[in-house]
């Protein structure tokens, strides 16, 4: 029964979907047994045409099965799948489980506080693995209500889907929910610390373990409020209102995505409850994170992809309709230049990849291979179209279209061509050729200005040929100042008389495109960029600069030198999609020598010169503590930090890291960092510096965490990736990189989903920077045995790679 199971294929769904007919789920669930593992006891009623299925099931032993009163063999079940033969009409099949509890973020996830040793679990359903907690037929398009009953611990809380009542110690019951696809089931449950209020008849709920709670109620007024404007925007913009009942949003421990929506009970990652002062960027993300969920109630949730090659209309349409409501209604109205900052090399640099895949109608076979295109194609780049399509249209046909979706298949399916009917009939004209050229086919143009010529060159990818139009604006810097123009490109080559020294291309994202500076503009930026006070111009010169430098069309000399004249503190957050993680991973080793002294000198420079207490100050202080190399200078900001910043949790472990990198702490120092705030963020940070120690046995641990002979959980492993592969440590990881690709295969014996193609990314080998470990990488990625979220993600490594080396060789350094 512990073998892996099989992945649900798109022939099997449509086969099992035309068989069944689900009329309801009751759940019973004893949390409350034991800390390994729970007690799960399902009754499915459904109606049937009569003849063979099969049912999904993963559990650690069967107690007893029953189809139709009669009894079902255990034995049968196989590779997560029990075989049953239906009768035609009415059917109920009870299954009665014991099954696991997860570390991996996926099913019951439990985890143990180490600030105060308090558990707590929660339900994370997505694609394969709902079957881990309750017996199902999961796939999407098999909706129906759900009765949940749990017994839990004395003193636990319980939250699901639908409100529920305690009417006796350890025992929670909940109300039948609308009809929901298996993949928005949730619970949970633990000492959580819960606060309510209430908006237009809907009652609403944040909840955190308890040694947040006092980061929760420094945040509840601002996280209500967020919550309350945007159910306004939404009702207003959609006339539908939210259907679930009750919202609760909950903060929950180690969880692998930003958020999920389910309804009635939406789960976030836990560090978007601030325990450390963070910047506008990071709040920004926030809003727009809890905005985009809340999109997905209608998207998603009121009516869901019939399969997952339309997971576009769950995922684009929240990425655009949460970036454009929390700028449209929140404080937050610079969301759109966080979101340039934050997503949209993100999404090109998907779209540019070997991997890359339509925006609708992605291919995919099964549930695994679609868990890949939860991508930048299928969050930014749909925003961006949708963007595009929504200022065609106008808001008048959009959102009428949209409405009549929603009115004809509410708590049902549809797929992209329902929608398309529903604008059509909305007036919105034959969408036949933006459908083909826009969401059919993959890959980006390449638009750039050749000044000698006099004109602007677009360039469809070769892989995939497509005849797009694109109107944009561009920016021109002419007499001291900038102003704005706007281009249409209708056709290959449009003539572009340039009245200016500098052009920047489509800086306010109105298109989808691979957009190319010119070298003059280029050179002239050095010296302007720092007087662009145009928030969205600056957001549209960086990532300009950042494709071209992708796309190995610009040096890394030049950055350097475009980021020493003007630091870009409005976006140096750590995340691995935002300038400051793009600077340190990918510029800077191929920058040449003293390059990271000059970025340092300039981000002190910035530093003294922004008001005392700015948000910007602060990221000006963490690019500073990233690129410092004097560990004495480290050392003396432990002591005394600059006037405007308190040296919190967050900025302490920021230079223990940094110090760890250099070799200039040890072990027993990190350790006894971590006992003196144990907190869960403490436990990522200290694994993170723990590993990036320059010795044998810093790099053993992490390779311990990769081969799965350390168990940790989730946030832990990312960490112990990240930190193993530091540049200079060469002398120590270079065997590792041999390793990575010898022992990769065999860590699906040992995790699965999620986390198994997250450990392919954390731990590729990136300081690895030769041809023979790039054709290691693609000679792997092209074995069909591999697992196919493996190979997807190894093959996305080896192209940053590829790209990485060709810029190396574009641009030599001595």
């Amino acid at each position: 029964m512990n073998s892996p199971s099989q992945s649900l294929q798109r022939t099997e769904a449509i086969a099992r979907r035309e068989l069944l007919e689900v009329q309801e789920y009751d759940v019973r669930l004893d949390l409350a047994s034991d800390e390994k593992t729970f007690g799960s006891v399902t009754t499915i009623r459904f109606r049937s045409r009569g003849g063979a299925t099969f049912l999904d099931l993963k559990p650690v032993r069967v107690n007893a099965i029953r189809l139709n009163g009669s009894p079902v063999d255990p034995d049968l079940l196989e590779r997560g799948r029990l075989p049953i033969q239906t009768l035609e009409g009415d059917n109920e099949l009870v299954v009665d489980a014991v099954m696991p509890f997860r570390n991996d973020g996926e099913g019951l996830h439990r985890s143990t506080d180490p600030a105060d040793g308090r558990s707590y679990v929660y339900g994370m359903m997505f694609m394969d693995a709902a079957p881990s907690v309750f017996a199902c037929f999961d796939q999407p398009d098999l909706k129906a209500p759900y009765t949940l009953h749990v017994v839990a611990p004395e003193g636990w809380t319980v939250v699901a889907n639908a409100s529920g009542t305690n009417p006796e110690p350890g025992v929670w019951e909940f109300e039948r929910t609308q009809p929901l696809s298996t993949y928005f089931v949730t619970l949970v449950a633990g000492p959580y610390f819960l606060l309510e209020d209430e908006h237009d008849g809907i009652p609403l709920g944040l909840g955190v373990r308890i040694s947040m709670a006092d980061a929760l109620e420094a945040d509840a007024d601002e996280l209500f409020t967020l919550t309350k404007q945007c159910f306004d925007e939404f009702h207003r913009l959609f006339g539908v209102r939210y259907p679930f009942g009750k919202y609760d949003q909950m903060f929950v421990p180690e969880f692998n995505a930003g958020a999920m929506e389910n309804p009635g009970c939406v789960t976030f990652r836990d560090p978007l409850v601030f325990t450390s002062r963070v910047t506008r960027g990071i709040r920004i993300q926030r809003a727009s994170t809890l905005a985009h969920e809340m999109a997905h109630q209608w998207f998603g949730n009121i009516v869901t992809p019939t399969w997952w090659d339309d997971l576009w209309l769950n995922e684009s349409f929240a990425e655009y309709m949460g970036n454009r409501v929390t700028a449209d209604v929140t404080e937050y109205d610079d969301a759109w230049v966080d979101n340039a900052y934050a997503r949209r090399q993100w999404g090109l640099s998907a779209d540019l990849r070997p991997s890359t895949h339509p925006v609708a109608g992605n291919g995919a076979v099964d549930a695994s291979a679609a868990l890949q295109d939860f991508d930048g194609i299928s969050y930014a780049k749909g925003s961006s179209i949708l963007k595009q399509l929504n200022a065609t249209m106008g808001d008048d046909v959009f959102f009428a279209g949209v409405v009549d979706h929603f009115d004809r298949h509410r708590f049902g399916n549809a797929t992209m061509h329902d929608l398309f009917e529903s604008w059509e009939r909305a007036g919105a004209g034959n969408l036949d050729a933006f459908t083909k050229n826009w969401l059919r086919t993959a890959g980006p143009d390449t638009i750039q200005l050749d000044r000698a010529a006099g004109v602007v060159r677009r360039t469809a990818p070769e892989e995939h040929p497509a005849d797009r139009s694109h109107t944009f604006r561009y920016a021109v810097h002419a007499d001291g100042a900038w102003s704005t123009r706007s281009l249409t490109l209708d056709g290959p080559e449009t003539p572009l008389e340039v009245e200016g020294d500098a052009v920047v291309l489509d800086p306010y994202e109105d298109t989808w495109a691979v957009l190319l500076p010119d070298p003059e503009t280029v050179t002239r930026l050095k010296t302007l960029l720092p007087s662009v006070d145009d928030p969205a111009l600056r957001a549209g010169i960086w990532n300009n600069v950042r494709s071209a430098f992708h796309s190995a069309a610009l040096s890394p000399s030049d950055v350097v030198d475009l980021v020493v004249a003007s630091p870009p503190v409005e976006s140096t957050e750590d995340s691995k999609r935002r300038l400051g993680a793009w600077l340190l991973g990918d510029v800077l080793p191929l920058a040449p020598a003293g390059s990271v002294e000059r970025v340092h000198a300039a981000a002190l420079s910035k530093l003294g010169s922004l008001p005392t207490g700015s948000e910007h100050q602060l990221a000006a202080f963490r690019m500073a503590i990233s690129t410092a190399t004097d560990p004495g200078e480290l050392r003396g900001w432990l002591d005394v930090t600059p006037d405007g910043i308190d040296l919190d949790l967050d900025l302490r472990w920021r230079l223990l890291g940094r110090l760890a990198t250099l070799g200039a702490t040890d072990a027993d120092e990190l350790r006894s960092a971590l006992e003196a705030e144990p907190t869960g963020e403490s436990r990522v940070a200290h694994m993170r510096a723990a590993v990036s120690l320059p010795t044998a046995e810093a790099k053993a641990l992490a390779w311990n965490v990769f081969t799965g002979r350390l168990d940790v959980a989730n946030y832990e492993l990312e960490a112990a990736g990240l930190g193993m592969w530091r540049g200079g440590q060469e002398h120590l990881t270079a065997p590792y990189a041999d390793r990575y690709f010898e022992e990769l295969p065999a860590t699906v014996g040992v995790r699965s989903g999620w986390v198994l193609a997250d450990a392919t990314e954390f731990f590729f080998p990136v300081t690895s920077l030769t041809d023979e470990t790039l054709e290691r990488a693609r000679l792997l990625a092209a074995d069909q045995a591999l697992d196919l979220s493996v190979r997807r993600r190894l093959g996305d490594a080896a192209d940053d790679l590829a790209r990485r080396l060709a810029v190396r060789r574009a641009y030599p350094t001595s």
